[in-house]
């Protein structure tokens, strides 16, 4: 029997996202991050460690929880951000102060535009926080190539600037600077510069990418290679450039998210903290429904009591729906932006706890996922009752020859390989699906009432809506349509067809019914293919049997399991063959064949 810690850590997902290891206590012991959340997690405790502390640690988990996040490089941020709040007790101690770097826009006269380790509340702008400071340097190389910004300290208020308090530099000289401490730059200019930057700084660089492109084209023209190389450079790595982690805008304060996942039986709501553009909290929270509530009520209940559970008191909150708080809390219902980002990142975590969860009802529960799985049919499919028992047909043929038909059947959504059945078409000729489905489905279910054996409550029909009219045929004629549900599957699109609808219904392509079905329409496929291909061999064995006057199914088989074929049968030399069945029996072989090929 498994562990909850050994289940946990059974179903991580393969994605980068930030791990936290808990005691008994549930006091948190460490936090780390990972490339991918299983890998690296099972990694702590399928290897011996040579570090003391580590080997304790390890010792005293008792609970893992992890958050899911896009990129290593959000891991790496958010990671960051939770060692700073949370403080743990193996991690190494960080402070909130110099860590990532930003870009700031200052918030002066002739904005100033620079890198920065520290955050400084004085209404100025900060872009970030990056993971790598080559990323800061190339896009200050880029605002410097087209958009000439002052670098010095000057307090450049309209009195300082007329009484011609400052004297320009040599970055005016050098023309990196428009000098505007002597008012050779009007401030309107200067600020229409600073707003395209902020455009840069917020990912959008569409417009400042075409003027990087212009330059690059214009230094070629020059004959300047070395310089437009340098430029091209530059554009490879902004084209490939994120300018975005999962949170970067310090302006994005005292927030909460809340996002609900959820299936016929639980809902799963999923709730972030943010501050100063930081992650500081993650959780995920169950509720089992009792009455087919819906997910507006039930995020409502679950918004209410994490925000009395964890004592918040922002005065925002973000959803993926409106509802009702109350009159002190702003609802927000992001549509694009950063706030969306960070609502989808809230839904993404609810939807990996679920698949956790599932993953270990599974395992753990059997019974538990079967009514889940069950549950979740009936409603997909319009179904009157669970489908505990599902029967799925498909016709197997080559040029007409050989015509069979497959029936493979699933309880409680698993294969029932005892009652797969195989049908040898009897009345049709030649390749008619039509006719051969409404054979089978007639002989099944004929058998079944006669035998009294229970019917099942779902059949599927591999093929389109002409299968689907043939075994339709055969309920009538058995008095069992509209007893049975019965459905029609095509291969192209997945397309499911109702009897007498000519729409046919589209299933999400990651469901689990649909799952199911494919599954079912597979196995019938292979379980007829093979069925079709052993009586093409014992049809070609059996007509070499009987050809030869003298030789029985004994002596051919023993000789094709020495010659491996009838073709290398035929072509062996007379001595070869006596070798195993005698001289006797060897020279009517060979006669036989030689006559034939005479022929």
């Amino acid at each position: 029997m498994q562990t909850p810690l050994e289940l946990q850590i059974q179903t991580l997902p393969d994605s980068p996202g930030v791990y936290q290891y808990f005691d008994k206590d549930n006091k948190l012991l460490y936090v780390g991050k990972a490339k991918n959340l299983k890998k690296r997690v099972m990694s702590y405790f399928n290897k011996v460690h040579g570090n003391g502390r580590t080997r304790i640690m390890v010792r005293k988990i008792a609970a893992i929880k992890h958050i899911v996040v896009p990129t290593e490089s959000e891991a790496l941020l958010l990671e960051n951000n939770l060692i700073k709040k949370l403080q743990p007790r193996y991690n190494v101690m960080l402070k909130d102060d110099k860590t990532y770097p930003w870009i700031c826009i200052k918030n002066e006269p002739f904005s100033r535009v620079f890198p920065t380790r520290n955050v400084v509340k004085d209404g100025s702008e900060y872009f970030g926080p990056y993971t790598s400071f080559r990323t800061v340097h190339t896009l200050m190389d880029l605002i410097k190539e087209l958009y000439p910004l002052r670098t010095c300290n000057y307090d450049l208020t309209p009195a300082n600037i007329k009484s011609g308090k400052y004297k320009v530099c040599l970055e005016y000289h050098l023309g990196n600077c428009k000098g505007p401490c002597e008012g050779h730059e009007p401030l309107q200019v200067y600020q229409q510069h600073v707003d395209a930057i902020r455009e840069i700084l917020k990912g959008n660089f569409k417009d400042s990418l075409r003027d990087f492109k212009k330059l690059m084209q214009d230094l070629a023209t020059e004959m300047r290679f070395e310089e437009a190389q340098r430029i091209k450079d530059k554009i490879d790595i902004l084209e490939n450039y994120q300018s975005r982690s999962t949170v970067f805008n310090p302006r994005i304060n005292n927030l909460d998210v809340f996002s609900i996942i959820s299936d016929e039986s639980m809902a799963y709501i999923n709730f972030i903290q943010v501050s100063h553009g930081a992650i500081v909290r993650s959780h995920t929270m169950e509720i089992k429904k009792k009455l087919d509530e819906p997910d507006e009520e039930l995020l409502e209940i679950a918004v209410v009591e994490l925000r009395e559970r964890f004592s918040l008191k922002s005065r925002e909150v973000l959803v993926p729906f409106p509802v009702s708080l109350g009159d002190d809390v702003k609802v927000t219902v992001p549509k694009l932006g950063d706030k969306k980002q960070i609502l989808d990142l809230s839904e993404r975590n609810a939807r990996f706890y679920r698949m956790d969860q599932l993953k270990q009802i599974k395992i753990v529960d059997p019974e538990r996922h079967t009514k889940r799985i069950m549950a979740q049919m009936k409603k997909d499919l319009r179904l009157p009752e669970e489908p505990h028992h599902i029967e799925c047909f498909d016709n197997s043929n080559i040029q007409g020859t050989n015509p069979v038909s497959a029936c493979v059947v699933f309880k409680d959504g698993k294969p029932s390989k005892k009652d797969y059945r195989h049908f040898n078409i009897k009345t049709v000729e030649g390749p008619n699906d039509f006719a051969s489905m409404e054979e089978v489905v007639y002989r099944r279910y004929k058998r079944l009432l006669d035998e009294h054996q229970p019917l099942p409550q779902l059949i599927i029909i591999d093929g389109g809506k002409g299968q689907l009219s043939s075994a339709l045929k055969s309920l009538e004629q058995l008095g069992l349509r509209g007893k049975i549900t019965i459905l029609g599957i095509a291969k192209r699109l997945e397309e499911i067809f109702y009897p007498g609808d000519s729409i046919p219904l589209y299933l999400d392509k990651k469901s689990e019914t649909l799952k199911i079905i494919q599954h079912l329409r597979n196995e019938a496929h292979r379980f007829g293919i093979t069925h079709h291909r052993d009586k093409r061999s014992k049809g070609a064995l059996k007509t070499s049997i009987e050809g030869i006057p003298g030789i029985g199914e004994k002596t051919m088989v023993t000789l094709l399991k020495q010659f491996k074929s009838v073709k290398r049968l035929s072509a062996a030399p007379e001595e070869d063959i006596a070798k195993v069945v005698g001289p006797a029996k060897a020279r009517k072989i060979t006669e036989f064949y030689q006559t034939n090929k005479q022929q």
